[in-house]
């Protein structure tokens, strides 16, 4: 794992520091657009004052802290990279984009606190059937970072996902808001275990979560600004995706692609926009945090 300098002068000196994923730059957009999207979100952290540590796997190495070049490596031909999936991508010198969970584990390696992203994985439709679950969930049990995030997928089974959480002593905050968000909507979803006001309050609930001796992630979960009903849409996108036979990882940016193209393009802008503010949000509680140390 190779730690950049500007980063690694940051944690050695308790600051605040923001891990960002790459499979948002990766496969979240079309084309030429994610590396802007990345941009973006490390801009947006160091305007709240914390330093961005984007993380991916290059040249048979675990990077944290990417430049603009390397992000430009990472197209749609990058693997997504779970937890799981680091170990073969760093002998195989793959090029590599972490998912949340990917992150969160190389988060944990190198002591960073905290996270920004745009919505969780979690429990699949039909997961009776077939008990899909994304590995973002594991992470969350076993890492001791502050995520943001606009709550889960709403492609997902939401309240099973909030369930889940609950069981595995995962705190979900709501950053001004007593539901969870589910994604592009801000209403809809189930309670959160908890309201917050501000970064600073999110930030000594975290401290003393961990003060606890409890190990695992905590969720702040912060509504889009702009909020959009795309529930039937989703719905259509995930009929055709069956109906064509699309399973497994490769349902996600079937369904993503296909709510741009029906949505004109509105759900494309909301996700670029979450992901900044989401960013912001996470640079804002990791300063609290690090004030407060």
């Amino acid at each position: 794992m190779v730690v950049a300098e500007e980063v690694r002068a940051a944690l050695a000196d308790g600051g605040a520091v923001v891990a960002l994923e790459t499979t948002l730059v990766a496969h979240g957009f079309p084309p030429g657009e994610g590396v802007e999207v990345g941009l973006a979100a490390e801009r947006a952290v160091r305007d709240a004052g914390a330093m961005p540590a984007t993380i991916g796997v290059l040249d048979g190495e675990i990077r944290v802290g990417l430049g603009a070049d390397d992000l430009g490596r990472f197209t749609a031909d990058a693997r997504k990279l779970g937890s799981r999936d680091l170990a073969a991508a760093v002998v195989q010198r793959a090029l590599g984009a972490t998912t949340v969970g990917g992150t969160l584990a190389v988060a944990r390696a190198a002591g960073i606190r905290f996270m920004g992203t745009g919505g969780l994985g979690g429990v699949h439709r039909g997961w009776a059937e077939i008990p899909d679950v994304s590995a973002d969930l594991g992470e969350l049990a076993r890492t001791a970072v502050v995520v943001v995030s606009s709550g889960v997928k709403s492609l997902l089974d939401v309240p099973a996902t909030a369930e889940l959480l609950e069981a595995l002593g995962v705190p979900v905050l709501g950053y001004r808001t007593d539901t969870l968000p589910r994604f592009y909507s801000a209403t809809g979803g189930p309670p959160v275990s908890a309201r917050v006001e501000t970064a600073e309050e999110a930030a000594r609930i975290a401290r003393v979560h961990w003060g606890l001796k409890r190990h695992s992630a905590l969720v702040l979960a912060r509504p889009p600004d702009e909020s959009l009903d795309v529930d039937d849409l989703i719905e259509r996108a995930l009929s055709e995706a069956e109906e064509r036979g699309v399973e497994g990882p490769d349902v996600t940016p079937f369904v993503l692609a296909r709510l741009h193209e029906q949505s004109g393009g509105r759900t494309q802008a909301a996700n670029r926009d979450l992901i900044a503010v989401n960013a912001e949000l996470a640079g804002e509680v990791a300063v609290a945090y690090a004030a407060a140390s």
